[in-house]
């Protein structure tokens, strides 16, 4: 059975015969992603243009600001040599990733459960939703001697940091995605005289979902940012690091190309999002479309 929001999205498909990727008159509508595409380009050219014009000009001193042909130069030096201070761009990377991806789906994995526990029951949300508010306006880097003291200067403070970071924001906007679901779908529920699992399954998560998604772009930003700092502290390797090792020698160039590479996994990640929630959402863009 079709789910409320996408079964009246259905509905008005198959009364005016257009559909998702399809504009008024049916055909394709992939030149207007790819414009689309382009158009986002523009910003970001401008930056790295102007950014080599002021540094070119001498407007900021190179050695405060390096130029992107030095940072450039620097990435390729990083990748294709194993220096002694930083190891390899690459190597550093992977170490990064690996932290990103279990503290994430830890984080994750976490806030999903709690968030549906609370959302989905007055019992849970009292049980729940009170601790959650409170841990979350505790200074999350202020637990890093904490986290050292317990669990050591190795690996695990570091996931669980990034595992905090990541929860919040996907507990909160999954706790809210499902009590703001339009109380018209729960009426349609009752009238189709559906199961409260079947409720929650075709009705509720549906509904909540588009805020689901959000959420999980936000925790993801923000495991990047306690990823940052958390490979600052007692860290051997990684991107975090990398950035410092490199301000003790004074090279803003590696610095640099390890922020943009933060940067761009970041980038990728959030990406990785879209599309899924391009995919999960299809029904919606649908009926935006019309």
């Amino acid at each position: 059975m079709s789910s409320g929001p996408a079964l009246l999205v259905q509905t008005q498909q198959g009364t005016t015969g257009g559909g998702p990727g399809q504009d008024s008159r049916g055909g394709p509508a992939r030149h207007v992603v790819t414009r689309r595409g382009l158009l986002r380009l523009i910003s970001p050219v401008a930056v790295v243009l102007l950014w080599q014009g002021v540094t070119a000009l001498g407007i900021v001193s190179q050695q405060k600001l390096p130029p992107p042909s030095e940072v450039w130069s620097t990435a390729v030096s990083l990748i294709t040599t194993d220096s002694a201070a930083y190891g390899t761009l690459q190597g550093a990377m992977l170490i990064s990733l690996e932290r990103v991806a279990i503290g994430f789906g830890l984080g994750a994995a976490v806030a999903l459960s709690l968030a549906l526990i609370a959302g989905l029951s007055r019992i849970g949300e009292n049980a729940v939703d009170p601790l959650m508010q409170m841990l979350r306006t505790v200074p999350l880097f202020g637990l890093i001697p904490v986290f050292i003291v317990w669990f050591g200067i190795g690996n695990l403070p570091k996931i669980l940091m990034i595992a905090l970071a990541a929860a919040f924001p996907l507990y909160l906007n999954t706790f809210s995605g499902i009590r703001n679901v339009d109380a018209k779908l729960a009426e349609l529920g009752e009238v189709l005289h559906l199961r409260r699992r079947e409720l929650i399954r075709q009705i509720v998560l549906p509904g909540a979902l588009p805020q689901i998604l959000v959420g999980l772009r936000q925790s993801l930003s923000f495991a990047w940012v306690a990823l940052v700092v958390a490979e600052q502290i007692n860290a051997n390797a990684g991107l975090g690091y990398m950035i410092d090792q490199a301000a003790q020698f004074l090279r803003n160039d590696v610095i640099f190309v390890a922020l943009i590479v933060y940067l761009i996994l970041g980038l990728l990640t959030d990406a990785l999002v879209r599309l899924l929630e391009r995919k999960a959402l299809s029904w919606r863009r649908g009926f935006l479309e019309q």
